[in-house]
């Protein structure tokens, strides 16, 4: 028996040792950073951070944290919690959108901002829904926290944030990308060049049957319509 309590006091002893300077420097440093960013922002505030192809959006939750919806594939394929936590690489985001699967997750302010600046709720002007009040839009972000479908159109992160802070589920981003599509392929020049290939198609492959001529027809008239 004596061994083992021998033992037993020793790793006692190991894990109640008192932390060194260095490590109280570094917990003392951290939370004056947290202390400063809760200065700036308030529970429940909306962060815009703008990217190089797309603008990303997050809810603070206070102490330096950030709630934010992500792209994010290793969700799927590892259930490790320390990989989970790890900042999310362009590979893991990339491969988050062709398979559809995120994740509601919290990362520091630094992380979340990747060193871009922050624009503090620029959607209180441009939403016509009032905000929430910070606590409510701060509890609506931790209840959605895990693994989420994404949609690169309809449920991304802007979609979350626009819930959280303001109760409706919208994309000023989204809206905007499919008003320049529609532009760009819905227009009657696009009509044109369609229906020019199509009838130079038919000639090619010599297939001149009923259902081919309505195909062929049918995709540059709808184009014209909706342009």
């Amino acid at each position: 028996m004596f061994p083992l309590r021998l033992l037993a006091l020793i790793f006692v002893s190991s894990a109640t040792v008192d932390p060194s300077p260095e490590e109280e420097k570094e917990k003392q440093d951290d939370d004056e950073e947290k202390s400063r960013y809760d200065l700036v922002f308030m529970r429940g505030d909306l962060l815009e951070v703008p990217r190089t192809l797309f603008t990303h959006f997050g809810i603070y939750l206070g102490g330096g944290r950030v709630a934010h919806f992500i792209p994010d594939i290793m969700p799927v394929v590892s259930t490790n919690q320390f990989r989970l936590k790890q900042m999310v690489s362009n590979t893991r985001l990339i491969l988050g959108v062709l398979a559809k699967v995120g994740s509601v997750r919290v990362d520091s302010v630094e992380d979340f901002a990747y060193g871009a600046e922050i624009i503090l709720n620029p959607m209180d002007k441009m939403c016509s829904c009032a905000a929430l009040q910070g606590e409510e839009a701060a509890r609506r972000a931790e209840k959605l926290l895990g693994d989420v479908a994404y949609s690169l159109l309809w449920y991304n992160c802007e979609h979350f944030v626009m819930y959280c802070r303001y109760g409706t589920v919208m994309s000023f981003q989204t809206f905007q990308f499919c008003k320049t599509v529609r532009k760009l392929l819905l227009s009657r020049g696009v009509a044109k060049v369609t229906a020019v290939l199509a009838a130079c198609l038919l000639v090619y492959l010599r297939v001149m049957n009923t259902w081919s001529v309505l195909l062929a027809v049918l995709l540059p008239f709808l184009l014209w319509m909706a342009s």
